[in-house]
Parts: structure tokens; sequence; C-alpha cells
């Protein structure tokens, strides 16, 4: 049987402007993000080479360069967005991302919102 290998990336931090209501637009806020990418890492542990798995390092700056862009009004896609950043890599299958707006002005007291989605090659 051939299982897939995870590769997880965890709290991300970068600061952003999404949201529907004009402060969060003007103002932004820190979003976090948590990445787990499927894919075979065997050829690259065999080789012990970096080239033949994902470099979470320059993963890790493209998702911060997206969550730092453009904005959006939901986070639902900026976590879709995040999920199609991870699948640019042909050696990934899916990918899972969940998008965490801790400072969500939602009117009650929260300690996060976030959402997560799954997405899978095609």
């Amino acid at each position: 049987m051939n299982f897939l290998d995870r590769i997880s990336l965890s709290g991300l931090r970068a600061h952003g402007y999404h949201g529907v209501l004009p402060a969060e637009r003007e103002q932004g806020q820190e979003f976090i993000a948590d990445a787990v990418l499927w894919l075979d890492t065997s050829a690259a542990a065999a080789a012990d080479d970096l080239s033949r798995t994902v470099d979470y390092g320059a993963l890790a700056g493209r998702l911060a360069e997206i969550i730092s862009g453009e904005p959006v009004a939901l986070i639902e896609t900026l976590a879709q967005r995040l999920a199609t950043a991870c699948l640019a890599d042909a050696r990934v299958t899916h990918a899972e991302i969940t998008v965490h707006k801790p400072d969500a002005p939602v009117g009650v007291p929260v300690t996060d919102i976030s959402v997560t989605i799954r997405r899978s090659r095609t």
C-alpha cells in the first residue's frame, strides 16, 4: 500500500487587510495560517535532496506574501488562494489550509475565528 506523507506548516503569521468592514481594510490585522500538504517524500528522503520535496521555507514566504497582498472580503477566499499556491507544486496532491482571524470584529469576545478548506489536485 502506498501512503502519502505530510508536511505541516503551523502558525504562519502575517498582517493583512482582509474583511468586509471598512476598518478591516484600512487598519488591517494579523492573520494566522496553517497548511498541511500531502505528497510522497520518499525520493527526497532517499537522496537527502531538498529539490525533490517542497521547500517549506520558500512556501512560508509565498503564503505570507498572499496574506499580506491583495485584500479579499472573506477568509474563505484567502484560504482558497493559499491552497492554490500549495497545489502549484506538482508533487503536492492534497492541501488543507486553515486561516485564523483571531481579532475578527464579531461583536462578542472570541478566541479565534477560523476557516479550514481541503483541496486536491484535479
